[in-house]
């Protein structure tokens, strides 16, 4: 049985150097298998949570939320529809994660927890017959 893996590629945004409000990194509702790994948030309760804990590559544990924002569904004029993975920018700065490099994350036991680690931007590069270089934006299943 293989171990379900995702990567994303991160963001200026992501890794907290445009200088503007982190909202945390975006998990888009099409990616129903992350999602699926991910705790269950009942669409029914405006702004459902679950607080997830990680492991990263040095054996860092970590707390980071993860939320539903979901005021679209409940709130006149509400706008928001999105999953989020927040509380995240001190360790991407703590890591020196940067625009370009991926972050990873896999189930690493029972509940909500997670292994997680940065994977620098080159890292997953390939050269194809044509000597082009090939970069995979968002997030992806990793096999």
């Amino acid at each position: 049985m293989s171990i379900e893996k995702f990567r994303k590629r991160l963001s200026a945004n992501d890794v907290g150097t445009t200088g503007g409000h982190q909202g945390g990194v975006l998990i888009p509702k099409g990616e129903s298998e992350l999602l699926a790994m991910l705790p269950f948030l009942d669409p029914d309760v405006k702004n459902p949570d679950a607080w997830i804990e990680c492991v990263d590559d040095t054996g860092h544990r970590l707390k980071f939320r993860f939320v539903y924002y979901n005021n679209r569904l409940h709130d006149p004029g509400g706008t928001r529809n999105e999953y989020r993975i927040t509380h995240m920018t001190s360790w991407f700065r703590d890591v020196g994660a940067r625009e370009g490099d991926e972050f990873e994350i896999s189930r690493a036991g029972v509940g909500n927890q997670y292994a997680i680690g940065i994977r620098p931007k080159d890292a997953e590069e390939v050269d194809t017959d044509q000597g082009i270089r090939i970069r995979l934006t968002g997030w992806r299943r990793v096999h």
